[in-house]
């Protein structure tokens, strides 16, 4: 396996365990102290999509396909938390990370 691989699952499971945590929050299953948490994987989130990207042009293959997701996860904080825009934009992001990571996969 290569690195930009092993950077791309890493990178899907810390998205999904974002969204999953996004959305024990928005439907008020957790309302403890998983602020933060959540922050820290969106963080995690958009810096592994920046090092998968990273990864998968150095090792020539289509990079290019995980930056509308790159765009996407960077302009989540202009959304607010809780209202429609929010939950709305993070599938948005889901569904371009899914389509950029297979592309650059299959490369």
């Amino acid at each position: 396996m290569s690195p930009h691989h092993l950077a791309l699952l890493i990178t899907a499971t810390l998205l999904s365990a974002l969204l999953a945590l996004g959305l024990s929050l928005h439907l008020g299953w957790r309302r403890d102290a998983a602020r933060w948490p959540h922050h820290a994987l969106f963080f995690l989130t958009c810096a592994g999509t920046l090092l998968s990207l990273g990864l998968a042009w150095r090792a020539g293959a289509a990079a290019w396909a995980l930056l509308p997701a790159l765009a996407l996860l960077l302009s989540m904080p202009r959304t607010r938390p809780g209202r429609a825009d929010h939950w709305q934009r993070a599938l948005l992001s889901a569904a371009a990370f899914t389509a950029g990571a297979l592309t650059a996969w299959g490369t």
